[in-house]
């Protein structure tokens, strides 16, 4: 997941989604993956005991202990969907981009080969710990698009509305919190980016 941190029009953390392909097979799937808002849910129980104790890995800077948690939820997500599990590595202090217009970092990645998902614990430049609800978005995030490739036939795993949406709903469901249903902006080249404001506002049913 590589996020903006600001840029020209818009300062703050900007989530914006893929620019829409022009080849037909891969517009087919954009639109697929745009309309798909949400995905059959695990049990919340079976990843409380594990998201608690990546939380408390993260308060203790402990990397191995954050990696072994966040290898645990992804294993109860693969289990759910009955599809292989990826792997998960922690890594220290986010890659850092800075150009003349914006300012980005790589939260985590996904390899499509390996289905090796990559995670960083630190902020880019004071290097201090990623906030635990940022991490766990992130790997949820992740986890989606291995879903994606894996089992829901996106291979593209394309970052649409649609797919920001179920890694929200996975997000929230398996840390216990009320759900805030996206609102989203109109950007430029026929993009969309959630609107973070209302978005904050805007408190949906559980």
């Amino acid at each position: 997941m590589l996020i903006s941190l600001s840029d020209s029009a818009s300062p703050g953390i900007v989530m914006i989604t893929d620019s829409v392909p022009k080849k037909k097979d891969e517009l087919e799937e954009y639109k697929r993956s745009d309309a798909l808002r949400s995905i059959s849910l695990p049990d919340a129980n079976e990843f409380f005991a594990n998201v608690a104790q990546l939380e408390a890995a993260l308060k203790a800077e402990d990397k191995r202990a954050t990696q072994a948690a966040a290898s645990a939820i992804a294993v109860s997500f693969a289990q759910h969907f009955q599809i292989a599990k990826p792997g998960v590595r922690v890594l220290g202090a986010r890659p850092r981009k800075v150009s003349e217009t914006s300012v980005t970092e790589t939260f985590g990645d996904y390899d499509f080969d390996t289905a090796l998902i990559r995670l960083w614990m630190r902020t880019g430049v004071i290097k201090k710990p990623t906030a635990f609800g940022t991490f766990l978005s992130t790997l949820c995030h992740e986890l989606c698009h291995h879903l994606d490739v894996v089992h829901l036939e996106l291979p593209n795993t394309f970052h649409t509305r649609g797919f920001y949406e179920r890694a929200g709903l996975l997000y929230h469901h398996v840390r216990g919190t009320p759900v805030r249903p996206l609102v989203w902006s109109a950007y430029p080249g026929g993009r969309f980016t959630i609107n973070w404001a209302k978005t904050m506002q805007n408190k949906g049913p559980r």
